[in-house]
């Protein structure tokens, strides 16, 4: 029997950011062997830099800490990072098909069949404005109000990517707008996540979204052989924590949050695609039309 699902017709993008619309990652991997250098380490292996990709920076510090076994400490470290991403993040340039992707869809927005789109990503503010300052043109694609940083605090606390909530909260806010015109709001099955890194594939099939995959050489070379697994976000990036009284109060307090949302997809149902490149995407697919 096929597990394959129905998708619907897509009614809204969410974007990722680092790795995925800009070269950010190897500016990250660039950053990282420098310090490591500074203490005779070796260079970050991909086994290890997919564990950080997508992850909220607290994360992705421990993380990082466990492995290299640094002689400092993770604040020192922090501020040695700091200082090397000032330098290296104002050279960040949009990958391969970005910038025609996202201007075909905002395109849409003036048809009877618009495409949404917002951005979902584990970047703090402060990185996000280096990152990003020169590129104002690509990202005025995203109003201020569909961006969705990191630091944002109506992510709870350790609420971060591989859980699906930064992608539900992206869809919230376009669907506040819809709302505010009187018009019928969109699905997560209507939405389709682009995400580079594998927590961020579990994420939004976590969040009861479609995907599209679009891994740095190195990360898919990691993971041959696991393809199916990532599309489903299965990989077991998503550990269960005992959640204080507090925290699931506060949980249920978010109202943009879907009921039964959290559950990863199955295997080979065909709502995750590997894709090598953002160029020459294959909007019919997906049921978008451009005019």
């Amino acid at each position: 029997m096929s597990l394959k699902k129905e998708t619907p017709r897509i009614r809204a993008c969410l974007f990722d950011m680092d790795g995925l619309l800009i070269d950010s990652e190897d500016r990250y991997t660039q950053i990282t062997n420098e310090v490591l250098q500074m203490y005779g380490k070796p260079n970050l292996p991909w086994s290890v830099k997919a564990q950080l990709q997508g992850r909220p920076q607290p994360e992705a510090s421990k993380i990082f800490h466990d492995w290299a076994q640094l002689p400092i400490t993770p604040e020192e470290t922090f501020a040695k990072q700091a200082g090397l991403q000032a330098k290296y993040f104002p050279q960040c340039q949009p990958l391969p098909g970005v910038p025609a992707l996202l201007s075909n869809l905002v395109s849409t927005q003036s048809t009877d069949e618009p495409v949404y789109i917002a951005l979902a990503s584990s970047s703090n503010s402060r990185n996000f404005k280096l990152k990003t300052d020169h590129l104002s043109d690509l990202f005025s694609a995203f109003p201020q109000v569909h961006r969705v940083l990191g630091d944002d605090p109506r992510i709870g606390k350790g609420r971060g990517k591989p859980l699906p909530d930064i992608y539900l909260l992206a869809m919230e806010t376009i669907n506040a707008e819809l709302r505010s015109k009187g018009e019928t709001e969109i699905t997560p099955a209507e939405c389709l996540v682009f995400e580079d890194a594998v927590p961020g594939v579990e994420s939004g099939r976590r969040a009861g979204m479609q995907v599209i995959w679009c891994p740095h050489p190195g990360l898919l070379e990691a993971y041959e052989g696991r393809e199916e697994e990532v599309l489903a976000g299965r990989t077991g990036q998503h550990k269960e924590e005992e959640k204080t009284e507090a925290e699931k109060e506060a949980e249920e307090l978010q109202a943009w949050r879907i009921q039964g949302a959290g559950e990863p997809g199955e295997i080979g149902d065909g709502w995750g695609q590997l894709v090598n490149t953002l160029e020459d995407f294959p909007y019919e697919r997906f049921g978008i039309r451009i005019p």
